[in-house]
């Protein structure tokens, strides 16, 4: 299924990311690092996020911000023959906007899944 690993401290305002599947082709692939500021307040529509639908909380996903709806975003990926977004799960909370991507990973940090 595809979505992320993320890891690091569970306090810091700044996690890192894992991109895991194909939905954020040709933007992200597979593999990439991403760093993501913690927090959903300053998302705007079109920014790349990390966030949890309501109706999988065990899938943590990479996307971007389509539109607020419902108190939280609806939520797309970047790959239109992929439809692990909000076309199929709904609404998703925002757990924090990617602000930089990074390679190569670096050797000492920890992903976990998530």
């Amino acid at each position: 299924m595809p979505g992320a690993a993320a890891g690091g401290r569970s306090g810091a305002r700044l996690f890192a990311v894992l991109v895991v599947g194909p939905s954020m082709v040709p933007t992200l692939r597979h593999g990439d690092a991403l760093l993501v500021r913690r927090g959903g307040r300053a998302v705007r529509t079109g920014d790349l996020v990390v966030g949890v639908f309501r109706t999988r909380p065990d899938l943590l996903v990479v996307k971007r911000a389509v539109r607020p709806r419902d108190g939280g975003w609806e939520l797309r990926g970047d790959n239109a023959l992929v439809t692990d977004d909000s076309r199929a799960y709904g609404v998703a909370d925002v757990l924090g906007r990617v602000v930089a991507r990074y390679w190569p990973r670096p050797r000492w940090f920890r992903y976990r899944s998530v």
